[in-house]
């Protein structure tokens, strides 16, 4: 027997958030983090790596690095960074990032959309009022969706996975489509508004390909017998669900069928969870789920105890199916954050539904708590920005030395300009909601969303030339490139493809591996201290001369030995 519906919501409370709020925020949390940042270690700099070895002719196919395959096998994400480089008239960091500017967008869209439609489920329309007034179903659920949009904003596990040029971008995107193709589906027959077949199969095997030539054919195959099942349950025919089934088999095949060609095919099977018999991983696992979905799972938790008794609803079982999955993969997969990311968009649309059930009192907790965290993690960013200009206050200036060596802050009105603006406009609002009651349903996250985005945008403003320079390899590449005169080439030995990628973009530098049928006869040797000592047993290095060993940044680092041909 179902029990009540929890949501009783009025027309007033249904109300439409303002197109231009969530244009702006979603402009404001996208932009950041994809303009004038450096590609960072590690993935998004072997991800680069990648891109720049197919740009320069190097095979498609089977993802490589200077010979060496590719550190996470995937196919699409590379395609799209490596046609980026040679068709926009882009510097190259800010090219490759394009196409994965617009995966994050088609998250957040797809995340809407799909939540829009599960909201439009008749076992989710909220009670009926007795005298009239409730929200009309299409208002009701457009307010849910918006709801989601800010959750998923507010999240902090997505902001920095979501802003590399990396496989996992992809995934991302690509298996929001695949739970949106499966939301849009679950419409019931009867429903004049249900979209028609054909397009909702497209947007699936869109999903299920582009997952599946981004490296993740396991959780699409897990993820897409969910979707079949669900489908099934609500009654669609089985051609229409055979098709989807067979579109996702069709995607998964020619991914294991290119991973074997590479003779890679063990890196597409997640399955590194062998470390869970000690009490650390767990406490680490822990701590990974507490802040990485906060404040989705909290929402989420409390949908699933106002729903209960109505889990088998599609609005309700469908997300919480896949959040599931990914939680399932994640503990199979070692507690990889990576694979987590994929349960952010459907753990927002489940934690939507939370929103019609909150009292005033705890929308009202909500706030203050954003207000008081956000505005105190803005002030901290503040704080430290000015101690790096001014040396103000001692220690934060003190540290900053001692942790990130030979870096010279410097006054950009570029920067500076989108940070004072971002800060104004969050007191304009905080100002605006605590001094008014507004009963719509999004009102209890729109403090969280914007405050997490006023944070992220202050992180890729006044902190950028700080985190380029403590994340990138720029110095370091530059420091090697100065020791090398122009037209010479570098041999590399003991080098990821993150390394690899900063000498030659950062660099400039022509580099090859040394031991290579096609190495030339390079000046210049750079090799990882950790692997010198294999260097030395498979190389003659009597020709070769320590010339300097360059740290990375600090003295009591991992330094880079620098060898000149004698």
């Amino acid at each position: 027997m179902l029990r009540p519906n929890p949501a009783l919501v009025t027309a007033n409370a249904a109300r439409r958030l303002p197109r231009w709020v969530p244009w702006l925020l979603i402009a404001a949390y996208v932009l950041p983090g994809f303009l004038g940042r450096d590609p960072w270690r590690t993935e998004d700099l072997a991800a680069f790596a990648v891109m720049l070895d197919m740009h320069h002719g190097g095979p498609w196919w089977t993802p490589q690095v200077l010979g060496q395959p590719a550190e996470t096998l995937a196919w699409l994400p590379y395609w799209l960074g490596a046609l980026a480089l040679g068709t926009l008239p882009l510097p190259a960091e800010l090219a490759v990032r394009v196409p994965f500017a617009g995966l994050l967008g088609l998250t957040l869209a797809a995340t809407w959309y799909a939540t829009y439609h599960l909201a439009r489920e008749p076992a989710a329309q909220p009670l009926s009022l007795a005298f009239g007034g409730e929200a009309r179903p299409a208002d009701y659920a457009r307010a849910l969706a918006d709801g989601a949009l800010l959750v998923l904003v507010a999240t902090l596990g997505l902001a920095m996975l979501s802003h590399e040029a990396t496989p996992t971008a992809a995934q991302l995107g690509f298996a929001t489509l695949v739970f949106y193709a499966v939301a849009l589906g679950l419409r019931s027959p009867s429903d004049a508004t249900r979209p028609a077949v054909w397009p909702n199969l497209a947007l699936w095997w869109a999903g299920a390909w582009g997952w599946a030539l981004s490296g993740g054919p396991v959780p699409m195959l897990a993820v897409s017998a969910a979707g079949v099942w669900w489908w099934w349950r609500c009654g669609r025919p089985p051609r229409v669900w055979g098709i989807a089934a067979l579109g996702s088999l069709c995607a998964a095949g020619v991914a294991f069928a290119l991973g074997a060609a590479a003779g890679q095919t063990a890196e597409l099977i997640p399955l590194r969870w062998g470390g869970w018999s000690t009490l650390a991983a767990w406490q680490g696992l822990g701590r990974l789920l507490a802040w990485f979905l906060w404040p989705a799972a909290a929402f989420a938790l409390w949908t699933l105890w106002r729903w209960r008794g109505r889990w088998r609803a599609p609005h309700i079982g469908w997300p919480a199916t896949v959040v599931v999955l990914v939680l399932g993969m994640t503990f199979l997969n070692g507690g990889d954050d990576r694979t987590l990311l994929l349960a952010l968009p459907p753990l927002a649309s489940l934690a939507a539904f939370a929103l019609p059930t909150l009292r005033r009192s705890v929308s009202a907790l909500i706030d203050w708590f954003a207000v008081l965290f956000f505005t105190g993690a803005a002030v901290l960013v503040w704080l430290i920005w000015i101690a790096m200009q001014t040396g103000v206050p001692p220690k934060p200036a003190a540290n900053i030395a001692r942790l990130v060596p030979g870096f010279e802050p410097v006054l950009d009105g570029w920067l500076l300009l989108p940070a004072l603006v971002a800060t104004a406009a969050w007191i304009g609002l905080v100002a605006w909601r605590l001094g008014r009651y507004a009963p719509a349903l999004w009102k209890g996250v729109v403090l969280s969303a914007s405050g997490l985005t006023l944070n992220w945008v202050l992180l890729m403003t006044l902190w950028l030339p700080l985190l380029n320079y403590g994340l990138g390899q720029a110095p370091v590449s530059r420091r090697i490139a100065a020791l090398v005169a122009p037209g010479d080439c570098v041999l590399v030995h003991g080098l990821d493809a993150a390394r690899i990628a900063g000498l030659q973009h950062h660099g400039g530098l022509t580099v090859r591996r040394i031991g290579q049928a096609d190495a030339p006869r390079c000046r210049w040797l750079v090799a990882s201290p950790t692997d010198f000592p294999g260097l030395a047993r498979s190389e003659d290095l009597s020709g070769w001369q320590l010339r300097t060993e360059v740290p990375r940044l600090r003295e009591n680092r991992e330094k880079w030995l620098v060898f000149e041909r004698r």
